[in-house]
């Protein structure tokens, strides 16, 4: 995908609180990035021994997630409060592997997606993409 020169993507690791298969907490640094190129997603990158893990949503649907149950499918989010009386935001991501549900804070994924939007502020994520290159991708250069 093409998208208009000068803007660059952008990254923040967070720090989800998990539940493993017996019920026991356990801590998960993620990767949440951001990129003008690809304007509607947010991805999601879990560090792997046997290679990352990137789980791809929509920019909108995270926002949403913060005040409103959203998302479907392989992957759903809402907000919640954890045991400590802090907002946070559950998403549980389902794939054919198994399920993992996961909390964060909501003020640092609040943070993250601030600096989405002052990138590229909500409403103008076509305006970032240059559909003549998309095009041209797609059908290739031809000649006469």
């Amino acid at each position: 995908m093409s998208h208009k020169p000068g803007l660059k993507a952008l990254s923040q690791e967070l720090t989800l609180q998990c539940i493993d298969a017996k019920g026991r907490g356990v801590e998960l640094v993620a990767s949440f990035g951001y990129d003008p190129e690809d304007p509607f997603a947010v991805w999601i990158t879990f560090p792997s021994a046997q290679g990352d893990i990137r789980w791809a949503m929509c920019r909108q649907t995270l926002l949403k997630g913060l005040t409103d149950p959203a998302g479907a499918g392989d992957l759903e989010m809402w907000p919640s409060i954890d045991h400590e009386g802090r907002a946070v935001v559950v998403l549980e991501f389902r794939s054919p592997a198994g399920r993992l549900v996961a909390q964060a804070h909501t003020h640092e994924v609040y943070r993250f997606l601030t600096r989405t939007l002052a990138v590229v502020p909500l409403g103008t994520e076509s305006d970032q993409l240059d559909v003549d290159a998309m095009l041209t991708g797609l059908l290739g250069s031809r000649s006469d």
